[in-house]
């Protein structure tokens, strides 16, 4: 009857059927009050999800977060409920200065990349990078190195200088935690990555180092876009009195929040740690 209402008349179809309008009324009533309970029931849901997400999912998130519970709901109809909420997802734009210094008496590493930053197992690629983390007391620099196949943060490293002990304390975490074995490690032209000491502690460890071109964001993209959530995530909401509150905050956005539990649209909606075992398992069962 509700998919002919606009073509016949209730009392009519009611007629025809042996029902009673009363019951007609009823009876779709019942519907419209199960269906909106539904939804408040699912709000709740979706609304905890965002809220967990330090209100930064969008509703493909919140959606692949309810599938992952085991809960099937319709992507538009998530999305419908979050509009009528007023509940957004973070929105990504890097916009910030550019904080690469290239040596011109030092020699860059070549472009191993050439920007495919493809990768099929993990330690095959390393891509990393320098960003500034502003606070009341000045900038807090962080270095990290990512792994270009499950978007981990493997290394990093925060300082209040640009020195290259910043760049050369992110390669050591990556490098004690994923023991490579001729990994390529991916960056800009910046003094740090082309120092003496950064390329002689490569040449210790067995890895490759690959460097783009300067100021081209394209040559370093993976980087960039993890540095693109940081700020959209982190940076833009919070105001640091001190360092030591910004490195708190960095590293349980690192630690707490992206490696382990952030989901992914590029890894099929996981989060890189989850990720990294999922593909573990399939690999060697459980």
């Amino acid at each position: 009857m509700s998919a002919n209402q606009a073509v016949f008349p209730i009392v009519t179809m009611a007629r025809v059927l042996g029902v009673s309008e009363a019951g007609c009324y009823a009876w779709r009533h019942r519907l419209l009050f199960a269906h909106a309970q539904a939804d408040a029931a699912l709000l709740k849901r979706v609304q905890s999800i965002h809220a967990g997400s330090h209100a930064t999912y969008g509703s493909p998130r919140v959606h692949a977060e309810l599938r992952a519970n085991g809960e099937k709901h319709g992507r538009k109809r998530v999305a419908r409920l979050m509009r009528a909420a007023g509940l957004v997802g973070a929105s990504r734009h890097r916009v910030g200065m550019t904080i690469t210094k290239r040596d011109k008496e030092a020699r860059p590493a070549p472009d191993l990349v050439d920007r495919d930053f493809t990768a099929t197992a993990p330690n095959q690629l390393w891509v990393a990078d320098i960003t500034f983390v502003p606070t009341a007391t000045g900038f807090l620099y962080l270095a990290v190195v990512l792994d270009a196949w499950s978007r981990k943060v493997v290394g990093w490293s925060m300082a209040n200088h640009l020195r290259a002990e910043l760049v050369l304390d992110a390669m050591e975490m990556a490098i004690g935690q994923r023991r490579p074995k001729d990994v390529v490690h991916h960056s800009d032209q910046g003094s740090q990555y082309t120092s003496l000491a950064f390329g002689k502690r490569c040449k210790e460890a067995g890895v490759r180092p690959s460097m783009g071109s300067v100021g081209d964001a394209y040559d370093n993209a993976m980087c960039e876009s993890f540095f693109a959530t940081l700020e959209c995530e982190l940076l833009e909401r919070r105001r640091f009195a001190s360092q030591a509150e910004a490195r708190m905050a960095c590293f349980g956005f690192i630690e707490g929040w992206y490696n382990p539990v952030r989901l992914r649209s590029s890894l099929g909606y996981l989060s890189p740690m989850a990720y990294e075992a999922a593909t573990e398992v399939a690999t060697t069962g459980p």
